[in-house]
């Protein structure tokens, strides 16, 4: 039996872990994505239980016009905004990027019997493809 992953993965072994947020905004934005939020884990770890985590930041991605039309559908999809993309660094000097992928969360409850909602997160799964198509060449 298999799993399906809930993320796209990609490894950039050459862009430290400041330089691949920025290439990760950059490819995002080409796709009409912004960040909305930015959580820096290792900084909030510190702080909270003065835990050292390697520098690991969860950004919040939004698509405006998709996030529209999802929440105008049903506005409990909002649970599931803005799209999570995870960068973190590697142990040897580069950086690893996780996009979660929509159509595994469309499988969730009464969402998965939901063409509107599937279809919105199929365009939003094409857009975050492309943009990892565009961080896979920039390696």
């Amino acid at each position: 039996m298999s799993t399906q992953s809930i993320a796209f993965e990609v490894a950039l072994d050459n862009a430290p872990y400041e330089k691949a947020i920025e290439l990760v905004t950059a490819a995002l934005k080409t796709e009409g994505f912004g960040i909305l939020t930015r959580i820096d884990v290792r900084a909030t770890l510190k702080e909270k239980i003065d835990a050292d985590f390697r520098p690991y930041a969860i950004l919040g991605a939004c698509n405006p016009p998709l996030a529209h039309r999802a929440l105008s559908h049903d506005a409990e999809v909002g649970l599931m905004l803005p799209c999570n993309v995870t960068v973190e660094a590697t142990p040897a000097g580069g950086s690893m990027v996780r996009i979660a992928d929509p159509n595994v969360f469309m499988q969730v409850g009464q969402f998965q019997h939901d063409k509107e909602l599937r279809a919105i997160a199929s365009e939003a799964r094409e857009r975050l493809l492309r943009a990892v198509g565009t961080l896979n060449a920039a390696k």
